[in-house]
């Protein structure tokens, strides 16, 4: 997996997935939102999000979308990722690696179990 080595290329990728995933039926079932602050970004946050965006992508994933905001406003925690599946509390994941964002994909936003261990 390349890694994003700016701003301006993590922000292509990001555009390249979106496109590709225009052609799939739309109705969002999970929305992801990724602390990009100054501090998420210094603590990894863009390979974060580059590795749930490749999750998407690679797994065929539909019905998820993936924004960013700025601080949230728990810097001890970055990079925090939040998770909201249809019906269910929005969830708050602290210190998520690219490695750790590919298990909350997998089991909670696929499987719909929580990752406890990470949840703030």
């Amino acid at each position: 997996m390349p890694t994003a080595k700016s701003l301006e290329e993590l922000k292509r990728l990001k555009d390249e997935a979106l496109e590709r995933r225009k052609a799939q039926p739309t109705g969002e079932r999970a929305r992801i939102v990724i602390g990009m602050g100054t501090c998420g970004i210094a603590s990894g946050a863009r390979e974060t999000m580059k590795a749930i965006l490749d999750v998407i992508e690679h797994e065929g994933l539909a019905g998820i979308s993936v924004t960013q905001t700025g601080c949230i406003g728990r810097c001890e925690w970055e990079p925090i990722v939040q998770v909201s599946v249809s019906g269910e509390p929005q969830v708050t994941y602290g210190h998520v690696s690219a490695e750790r964002a590919k298990k909350i994909l997998k089991e909670h936003v696929v499987g719909g179990q929580l990752v406890t261990e990470l949840v703030i």
